[in-house]
C-alpha cells in the first residue's frame, strides 16, 4: 500500500531535509543540478538532460498527453532499479527520515518519482512550487539586516587567514572566497579549481547565512561584485557595502612576506601565468622584470611588482566607494592571530 503523500512549503521543507537522518533527492536533470541545486541534495534524476529536451519539445509542440506518454517510455524500463536505489539510500542511514525531494515546480517530476517511492513503502515529502520557490525566498533573505562587520585591507594583507584566525577565537566568519573557491585575482585560482555557478554560490551562501546568529557580529571579507566568476548576490552585495568595514593597514614588508609564503609552494609556471594575465594593466616592461625574478626564484621581487598593479585595482575600488564606512585599523609587523585580536578590540570599542 503507497504511503499518503505529504506537500510542505519551502521553510518546513528546508527544516526536515538538514541533520542527522536527512535524505534530500534533487529529481531534475543532471544540467539543472548542475546550475544549481539545493545545497546538500543528491542528483536523483528523473530524465536526463536529452530525455528532458525531447519530453519538454513534445510538451510544447504536440500536447501534455504525448509528453508524458514519452516520459513513461523513458522511465519505465528503470522503474525497478530507481527503487533499489533509493531504498539503498534510504536505509544506508539507520536513523533516516522521511525522503524529502524536489523537482522544477513541484509538479510532475517530483509528484511522478514521490508516487513511485511510496508506492514501495518509502516515506516522501515534497517541496510545494519546488526549486523554484526556493530560489523565490532567497533574495529576502539575502537582504536582511545581517549584522556584517567587513575587513578591508590591500592585496597581501592577509584577510582570509585573518578571517580564519578569528574563526578559531570564536567569531562568526563568513568566508566567501572558500565558498566561491577563489582568492579573488589573476593569482586566485591559479590551479583552477572549477568554481560554482553563480546561482548555486548564492545556494550555498543562503546556507552558511542559515547557520549564523544574526544576533552577533558576522565578519567577512570586503569583496567586490565578482570572485572570479562568480557574483555576489546583489541583495546580499547592497547589505555587505552598508557596513562598517575595518580596513588593515598593513607595511608593504608585512604583505610581501605574506604573499611568498602564501604562493611560495606554487609551481612558478602557475606564477608566471598569473603574471601573463595582467600584463595589460601591469605593463610590458613590469612584467618581463617580474618574469625574470620568478625565473631567480626572487619571488619578493615578484611580490612586490604584482602589487603595484593590485595596489591601483584597490585605490580605483576606493574611489569608487567614496561614501564607504572604513575605519583604519594600525596593524603592522603583527601576526595574524594579534591581527585578529585587535580587530576584534577595536570592533568591540565600536559596538560592532
Amino acid at each position: 500500500m503507497a504511503v499518503p503523500e505529504k506537500k510542505v512549503g519551502v521553510e518546513a521543507f528546508l527544516a526536515g531535509a538538514r541533520g542527522k537522518g536527512a535524505l534530500l533527492l534533487d529529481v531534475r536533470s543532471p544540467g539543472e543540478f548542475e546550475d544549481g541545486h539545493i545545497p546538500g541534495a543528491l542528483s536523483f534524476p528523473l530524465f536526463s538532460d536529452a530525455e528532458r529536451s525531447e519530453v519538454g519539445t513534445i510538451y510544447k509542440q504536440v500536447g501534455r498527453e504525448e509528453a508524458v506518454e514519452k516520459g513513461l517510455g523513458f522511465i519505465g524500463p528503470r522503474m525497478v532499479e530507481t527503487v533499489q536505489r533509493a531504498k539503498a539510500l534510504f536505509h544506508a542511514e539507520p536513523d533516516r527520515r522521511p525522503i524529502h525531494m524536489y523537482c522544477w515546480r513541484g509538479g510532475m517530476r517530483s509528484g511522478s518519482m514521490g508516487w513511485l517511492l511510496r508506492t514501495a513503502g518509502l516515506p516522501v515529502i515534497l517541496l510545494e512550487g519546488g526549486y523554484k520557490a526556493y530560489k523565490q525566498t532567497l533574495p529576502g533573505f539575502m537582504g536582511r539586516n545581517w549584522p556584517l562587520v567587513r575587513i578591508g585591507g590591500y592585496t597581501g594583507s592577509a584577510k582570509t587567514q585573518v578571517l580564519q584566525a578569528l574563526r578559531a577565537a570564536g567569531e562568526q566568519v563568513l568566508d566567501l572566497e572558500a565558498l566561491a573557491r577563489h582568492f579573488g585575482s589573476a593569482f586566485g585560482n591559479l590551479e583552477r579549481h572549477p568554481q560554482p555557478t553563480s546561482e548555486h554560490f548564492r545556494n550555498l551562501l543562503a546556507e552558511c547565512l542559515t547557520d549564523l546568529d544574526d544576533g552577533r557580529r558576522i565578519w567577512v571579507e570586503n569583496e567586490s561584485r565578482r570572485i572570479g566568476l562568480v557574483h555576489l548576490p546583489e541583495p546580499f552585495y547592497k547589505r555587505m557595502i552598508a557596513c562598517p568595514a575595518l580596513e588593515m593597514v598593513r607595511s608593504v614588508e608585512d604583505r610581501v612576506a605574506h604573499l611568498v609564503d602564501m604562493y611560495g609552494a606554487f609551481d612558478l609556471g602557475l606564477l608566471r601565468k598569473g603574471f601573463e594575465a595582467i600584463r595589460a594593466e601591469l605593463g610590458g616592461t613590469e612584467t618581463e622584470t617580474a618574469l625574470a625574478a620568478l625565473d631567480k626564484e626572487d619571488l619578493s621581487t615578484a611580490a612586490r611588482i604584482a602589487l603595484q598593479y593590485y595596489d591601483r585595482t584597490y585605490e580605483h575600488g576606493l574611489e569608487k566607494r567614496a561614501g564607504d564606512r572604513r575605519h583604519p585599523v594600525e596593524l603592522q609587523g603583527l601576526s595574524i592571530e594579534e591581527c585578529a585580536g585587535r580587530l576584534v578590540e577595536v570592533a568591540d570599542s565600536m559596538g560592532l
